[in-house]
């Protein structure tokens, strides 16, 4: 496997191969997990990044991107090249990891992968780790933000996709959330027109938390209705599960994506969007 053919969604064993080989065939790997894991036990020469740096976290809506020449500081932090692979993991789930593809790629970074099931997988297939920190390479070519609108899409975007035919709007929250039976936001509910799939709904727990095979995915995307033809927008509570759920689709091939990073918080904080909840009628 060469730096040209790394796929979306990488396995643990393809990126051990490739961090076994030649200098120049191997991809720059992240850790976004905890910092105590990480020093703990690592993928052999993953670079940490703490993943408060990829979210604005600011109220009503955390899970906004921070300004472009902030998120360049924060790559900077770990020597990023413009011209180089990235392979993306955490040690929780995938959210974190997923997240920073997301990042990535809205910041116009395309050369970028995800550790299939991250750090589980890769102790589950019984591959070393190493402890302790280390330190980034001076990047040659410096990395600059490029900011993807195809990948992203705001409040304002969203309201005027309502009722529209050609997009689906995809909820990776729980059924709960989803349905208005809780919430940690301003009100309970769900954006009028979207479609629930719980993020955990996707994932194999008694497989390292590798996403499903592609065939059981592609069924509970149909069920729902997302298919390639339609652009679909991804959202959760502040867009780190449905970080999963963008990964999750792009690892299927699906290329008309947008995040909403706003997502739930930032909806349910303005009084004059619409919402749907359980004891109201979907229009």
């Amino acid at each position: 496997m060469s730096p040209d053919s790394l796929p979306y969604l990488v396995e643990a064993r393809d990126l051990a191969d490739l961090l076994a080989g030649p200098g120049d065939a191997r991809p720059l790997v992240i850790c976004v997990g905890k910092r105590e894991q990480y020093v703990d036990g690592h993928v052999p020469g993953a670079l940490w990044l703490d993943p408060a740096g990829l979210s604005l976290g600011v109220k009503p809506a955390p899970g906004l991107l921070p300004a472009p020449k902030t998120l360049e500081s924060v790559f900077a932090s770990v020597g990023l090249d413009a011209g180089q692979d990235v392979v993306c993991y955490d040690d929780n789930g995938g959210t974190a990891g997923a997240r920073l593809a997301w990042v990535l790629e809205a910041m116009g970074h395309s050369r970028l992968s995800l550790l299939n099931g991250g750090l589980g997988a890769w102790l589950a297939d019984g591959l070393p780790v190493e402890s302790g920190e280390v330190t980034p390479a001076i990047p040659v070519t410096p990395w600059k933000a490029h900011p993807n609108p195809a990948v992203i899409i705001d409040k304002a975007g969203v309201l005027a996709a309502l009722g529209d035919p050609s997009i689906r709007i995809l909820d990776a929250r729980s059924e709960d959330e989803f349905l208005g039976r809780k919430t940690n936001s301003a009100r309970k509910g769900r954006i009028p027109g979207a479609r629930n799939l719980d993020w955990q709904s996707t994932i194999d727990r008694e497989n390292a938390n590798r996403l499903l095979p592609e065939e059981r995915l592609e069924a509970l995307l149909a069920e729902r209705g997302i298919d390639r033809e339609h652009e679909t927008i991804v959202h959760c509570q502040t867009h780190q599960r449905s970080s999963h759920a963008f990964a999750m689709l792009r690892s299927l091939g699906y290329d008309k994506v947008r995040a909403y990073a706003g997502s739930w918080m930032e909806w349910a904080a303005d009084d004059s969007l619409p919402i749907i909840r359980e004891d109201t009628a979907e229009d």
